[in-house]
């Protein structure tokens, strides 16, 4: 069974699982899954919820994609944007654990997330990728991506920045 949706304290081995498809935790994508943010599992869960009731920043959603109750991958759907989010970061934002990556769940977990954004009254997302990420390019044209001006992050890293009809 595929599943596309709000993880629930039953899933913390799946979750746990997850994490060791990252070498690098801290660098996790989307960064709301990053679990060193998070005091332990139950404090992540409430900390989506508390994101989701718009109380932090912007009102956002994170949802993962999984398969036979095995995190394939996440997206947070950011339900508006801020001035910075415009630039960099836009509407969604997924990552794709590293045994899965170049099989097409990319474009799954993006079309899913789109079909999410969809239903709170989204009509046109902004996705942004990093220029060097070639893969992310090309799953956000994949998904109907039209290219707009790119940004320059002060760090020197130019976003890409892509628009797409809902």
């Amino acid at each position: 069974m595929i599943e596309f949706r709000k993880l629930t304290l039953k899933d913390k081995s799946a979750f746990e699982n997850y994490m060791e498809e990252w070498d690098k935790p801290e660098e996790i994508v989307p960064t709301a899954t990053n679990f060193t943010r998070y005091k332990d599992f139950e404090d992540m869960i409430q900390a989506f919820d508390y994101r989701e009731s718009g109380g932090e920043w912007v009102k956002n959603t994170t949802l993962f994609y999984i398969i036979e109750g095995v995190i394939i991958g996440a997206a947070n759907i950011r339900h508006s944007l801020t001035e910075d989010l415009l630039n960099t970061g836009g509407h969604i934002g997924y990552g794709v654990g590293k045994s899965y990556r170049g099989q097409g769940y990319a474009t799954k977990i993006l079309h899913e997330a789109l079909k999410f954004a969809q239903t709170i009254g989204i009509e046109k997302a902004l996705v942004t990728c990093d220029e060097d990420n070639i893969a992310s390019g090309k799953v956000i044209i994949k998904n109907g991506g039209v290219e707009d001006v790119p940004f320059m992050q002060s760090n020197g890293v130019k976003s890409r920045r892509f628009w797409i009809d809902v």
